[in-house]
């Protein structure tokens, strides 16, 4: 994890990320076709009146309207959450701002670390919450925010403390909060459009105009399906590999801001199992930890790696040591965790 390698992997992430995010407009264009088949099999519109092709090719004649109309209402809602993100998030979550007379030594950890590297130091934010969990958030430098739990900061010591908080604002030296906040919100997008699709069958059935006629009805229902389905599946899987990969690049980050993996590894130690966090998937994938107990299909949608991997990481190139599973109780030293399976809670 030397500067020149952590490096590669940062421009490595920051080219996967433009490539990624630029295939949500492309999904968005293959959902609205969707919807334009599936309302075209429901007779909310025209037909051909020929064949299947003829049909298809007609909805894909009326993209050149419909397209702008979509871009532009993603335009609105972009320009909503650009200016009213945080807002959203602290309604969410309950997170509230703090300053330094209130959590003295919690703000000086950070603007220590953002200092360090010539930052302008993150508003501080504390969610009063027991789970051991962080994250950031912000699009641009004066908006940049860095949240943790109350239960973070009752379990952790000092030195796992300030490798969390480098942890987060590697994301933010990064720009991986910006880009995880863009793709939130392209994926909040087709989120909605799906429930629209979904909601419109659900309630189309007495509804529905007289379709009889077009024989191409049920399949061109199907074929819609399938392309919104299929938009919204690979929306989801584009927003995980935007998060997984960031971990790992993350937790490098802190060691190297901090020249101590053994705190982070301790860190993510306590936090293991104990990070339940509520809020929309669009935010948990910007927290700390977000590993689902379950396997198979739920770990292959997970947002993050899971823990065991990251500390291998760390270990192998950061030269890191591992004290095992924590006991579950608060801030004790490194030297004196329980090797125990931790308790639930």
């Amino acid at each position: 994890m030397g500067a020149v390698g952590l490096q590669t992997h940062i421009w490595a992430n920051n080219t996967r990320s433009v490539i990624l995010l630029v295939t949500f407009p492309i999904l968005l264009i293959g959902i609205v076709y969707g919807i334009e088949l599936i309302m075209m099999g429901l007779g909310f519109l025209p037909n051909s009146g020929k064949g299947l092709g003829d049909d298809m090719a007609m909805a894909a004649s009326w993209l050149g309207a419909t397209i702008p109309l979509a871009l532009g209402i993603a335009a609105v809602w972009f320009a909503i959450a650009y200016f009213g993100s945080q807002a959203m998030v602290d309604a969410l979550t309950g997170a509230r701002k703090v300053e330094r007379r209130t959590e003295p030594e919690l703000y000086n950890l950070l603007e220590n670390l953002a200092i360090s590297r010539g930052l302008r130091t993150p508003t501080l934010r504390v969610i009063d919450n027991d789970s051991l969990n962080a994250f950031a958030t912000g699009l641009h430098e004066g908006q940049y925010s860095i949240t943790v739990t109350r239960g973070l900061v009752q379990n952790l010591t000092r030195d796992e403390l300030e490798a969390v908080l480098a942890h987060e604002l590697t994301h933010v030296i990064n720009k991986d909060v910006r880009t995880m906040v863009i793709a939130s919100i392209f994926a909040g997008i087709i989120s909605v459009l799906a429930e629209m699709i979904f909601r419109a069958l659900l309630y189309s059935g007495g509804r529905r105009r007289s379709n009889d006629d077009n024989k191409n009805a049920m399949p061109l229902i199907l074929i819609g399906i399938a392309f919104a389905v299929v938009g919204f599946v690979l929306a989801i899987v584009i927003r995980m590999m935007l998060s997984r990969t960031r971990e790992y690049v993350a937790d490098a980050g802190a060691v190297e801001l901090t020249k101590n993996p053994d705190a982070m590894i301790s860190a993510l130690r306590k936090v293991e199992g104990r990070s339940s966090l509520k809020g929309p998937d669009e935010l948990q994938q910007l927290f700390l930890d977000n590993q689902p107990d379950g396997v198979g299909l739920e770990g292959l949608f997970a947002s993050h790696p899971p823990i065991a991997k990251r500390i291998e990481a760390l270990k192998k190139f950061g030269g890191g040591r591992d004290p095992g599973p924590w006991s579950g109780e608060p801030g004790v030293a490194r030297d004196s965790y329980s090797t125990s399976v931790p308790s639930a809670g």
